[in-house]
This record gives C-alpha cells, structure tokens and sequence, in this order.
C-alpha cells in the first residue's frame, strides 16, 4: 500500500493551545489503527513542538488527505501550512516491509 506524508508547521504563539488540543489529536492518531506508520512532533532547538510529521498508508493521495486533514489541530488553527505528499522508502531498518 502506498505512503503519504504530512508535514506541518505550527502557527507561532499556539503552543498553550497544541498543548490542550493534544488528547484530542492523540485519539484522532489512535483512530488510525496500524495504517498510521509514524507519528511525532517536529522540535524546535529550544526543545518544544514546531510541527508534526506523519507517515500514512493509503490507498491513494485522496484518502490520505482526506485521513490526514482531519487532524484536530487543523480544526483548532494550531498548524499555520500543512503539506501532504506521495512518499517513498529509500532506507529501512524498522523491519516493517512497505
């Protein structure tokens, strides 16, 4: 099954509101079941959340967005650009296979 990738940037000043927003998106991941490969934030230097990246098995760019999109800090305003992507596997040492 294809990957897709989603790549966001918070809103600067919205990390109080990721904060209370994050059980919310964590049940919206959770929902994913094992089609959701990877999940975690982007880090800033300063060691607080900038973003989120996202690794998604579906079967096409259209389910992944439509998966992907209804994020809960999307809903809330907390990602300032989103970008979801077709993504491809060059290295592998999860021993998952794709």
């Amino acid at each position: 099954m294809p990957l897709f990738v989603m790549i966001a940037k918070d809103k600067p000043g919205t990390g109080a509101q990721r904060t209370a927003t994050r059980p919310v998106h964590l049940e919206h991941l959770t929902a994913m079941g094992q089609k959701l490969v990877l999940a975690g934030a982007l880090m800033g230097e300063d060691g607080n959340p900038e973003g989120s990246l996202l690794v998604l098995e579906a079967d096409s760019l259209e389910a992944a967005r439509a998966t992907l999109l209804a994020d809960p800090f999307i809903a809330e305003g907390i990602f300032g650009s989103v970008e979801v992507k077709p993504w491809r596997v060059a290295i592998n040492h999860s021993g998952r296979e794709f």
